[in-house]
């Protein structure tokens, strides 16, 4: 059974089943330049993607400047767009020739600071819609509230809903990858989104357990991110030194991943096709969002989100204890 949504994330329902995730557009892992950027929004555009993630800390801004140059000339009722709060941006004139330590290719002229107060929330959704050139933007999560949930709840939640409440945005979210934060904050009935990074994918589902069923509970609609685990899904036949939770995977979860790989190929679907698809079988998840590094990569990615697994081939991989029973 789906839940029943609130009034605002029906918009995130009707913008469609898929999104694209910014953080690359950010300069993760690797540099591209604008043009890339350009072309990859562009490319998923055309391909009818309505959903589209960002945050300050991806790229420290780069992402939030990139994604709203790139969408500027789009009718802007036609796309859900969503950023994040909790790290409040600040200048850091010494760390210039020093590239950022979180993993973006970008110069460390600007530092993060955690903030969930109130006031750190609307700082930084302001200072998004700057970075981003917007009047509004359509969700905003909590950023990986893990560690400082009390100060989320007291602080960030209540002010996010307070603009939800005056029409500023559309919807509050929550962004993590632990299980116990996002359903903790599900919980407290604040929120309409909660984006789950990494905790129900193909290969491991720990947020079946708490998370999904409170979604369901409470009429939250689920974003599913990080549905390749890192990379270790994201091509037919898994590299044991593709990323796994930004590092390298286990024996065992690299064996299993090969498992699924093969029961995959046995059934003529690709792995990086069944890994996109899972999540959506679970009435809790509304959306599958991720992220693109390459404008090369488009066409492909796009033609997966356009070839859903049959019933009969997910029914295969339940029988061999590899997925568990759907659930629609």
């Amino acid at each position: 059974m789906a839940p029943i949504l609130s009034p605002s994330t029906e918009s995130l329902r009707a913008a469609g089943r898929f999104g694209l995730g910014a953080a690359p557009l950010g300069n993760l892992f690797q540099e591209i330049d604008d043009a890339e950027a350009t072309a990859i929004v562009d490319g998923v555009w055309d391909s009818g993607i309505r959903v589209f993630d960002t945050a300050p800390h991806y790229g420290l801004g780069l992402s939030e400047r990139r994604l709203g140059a790139a969408l500027a000339r789009r009718p802007r009722d036609e796309f859900v767009l969503s950023t994040k709060v909790g790290r409040l941006l600040e200048p850091d004139p010494s760390g210039a020739g020093r590239l950022d330590d979180e993993g973006f290719v970008v110069e460390a002229t600007t530092r993060r600071r955690w903030d969930f107060s109130a006031d750190g929330a609307r700082r930084s959704l302001e200072s998004s819609l700057e970075r981003l050139g917007m009047d509004r933007v359509d969700i905003v999560h909590l950023h990986d509230p893990e560690g400082r949930v009390d100060e989320a709840i007291d602080g960030a939640l209540p002010a996010l809903v307070a603009l939800r409440d005056a029409g500023v945005i559309s919807a509050v979210g929550v962004g993590s990858k632990d299980p116990a934060t996002l359903t903790r904050i599900i919980e407290t009935d604040m929120v309409d989104v909660a984006m789950v990074a990494g905790r129900y994918t193909l290969l491991e589902q720990p947020a079946a357990a708490d998370v999904l069923p409170a979604a369901l509970a409470h009429g939250v609609a689920v974003i599913a991110v990080g549905v390749y685990n890192s990379g270790l899904l994201a091509t037919p036949h898994p590299d044991p030194a593709a990323p796994y939770e930004y590092g390298t995977a286990p024996e065992a979860v690299y064996r299993r991943a090969v498992r699924l790989a093969d029961a995959c190929a046995a059934r003529g679907v690709p792995l990086p096709v069944a890994a996109l698809h899972f999540p959506l079988r679970h009435p809790a998840v509304v959306n599958v969002t991720v992220g693109l590094g390459k404008a090369s990569h488009v066409a492909q990615t796009a033609g997966y989100m356009n070839e859903p697994p049959t019933e009969d081939f997910w029914r295969g991989l339940a029988e061999e204890g590899l997925v568990p029973e759907g659930e629609r």
